[in-house]
């Protein structure tokens, strides 16, 4: 079944990936949630060497590269993601592979100061491997930080500007989307609690620094927006957040 879903959403993200140019990356940690500006996760990354696990376009490693890291290294699902990213990264040395973050393609193991991953870690089929990879490629010491939808976002839905929970947030399993960013083409994404992310840092033998339910950015702090029923708005996220960013610590 995995392989089916990781197939599936390869495809599809191969036909959207030109709609999230630039989208949910460094300093962003996403949409409407408070930037690496405001929180201040990461450590001095000036000569370190990082990963970015699910690196989209590329945009986050050129924001790292932008901040001295020595090494860029990144992988992501899709061949058009991983096209983009060599576009993005062009004039820097990058080490960049199309690959399902749980599968191990042999990335250096206790190699880099810094993994990170905005809003990507939630599409693995398998987070323990996922998470047991990354614990592998850490250095002792070094960080892990990632962003996802807040686990309860899913189920918050929006009608007249009333906020109300649908659906069951104590049963895991996956939400199928028909239509992803308008195109004809179906993507299936795993829902996991709350608790779940975190037991499984623990098990990985990560120690969790921070667990941040995000605020807006102070950008928008003087921004009036109308009611909005949108998946992501301004309006919504003032109600609750829409990204959990956790940090973990390699011990």
């Amino acid at each position: 079944m995995s392989n089916d879903i990781l197939k599936q959403n390869k495809k599809s993200w191969n036909k959207v990936a030109h709609h999230f140019n630039g989208k949910d990356a460094l300093p962003s940690y996403g949409p409407f949630a408070q930037t690496e500006d405001e929180l201040r996760l990461f450590d001095e990354i000036t000569n370190k060497k990082v990963l970015d696990i699910g690196c989209g376009s590329g945009h986050s490693l050129r924001y790292m590269a932008d901040q001295g890291a020595s090494e860029l290294w990144g992988i992501d699902l899709s061949e058009a993601q991983i096209k983009t990213a060599h576009k993005t990264l062009e004039g820097l040395e990058a080490n960049l592979y199309c690959t399902p973050m749980e599968k191990d393609i042999d990335i250096p193991k206790k190699y880099f100061d810094a993994v990170y991953s905005i809003y990507a870690i939630g599409w693995t089929t398998n987070l323990s491997a996922a998470f047991k990879l990354i614990h592998s490629y850490l250095k002792p010491g070094g960080s892990f930080i990632f962003s996802w939808d807040h686990p309860l976002y899913a189920h918050l839905k929006s009608l007249n500007g009333q906020l109300h929970l649908e659906g069951t947030y104590q049963n895991e399993g996956v939400i199928k989307y028909s239509n992803f960013k308008g195109e004809d083409t179906p993507v299936i994404i795993p829902k996991r609690k709350m608790a779940t992310y975190i037991n499984e840092l623990i098990e990985a033998g990560f120690t969790i620094k921070s667990l941040i339910e995000s605020d807006v950015p102070a950008e928008f702090d003087d921004v009036n927006e109308d009611i909005s029923d949108r998946y992501y708005s301004l309006y919504k996220a003032r109600q609750f957040p829409t990204t959990m960013i956790i940090k973990a610590v390699k011990g």
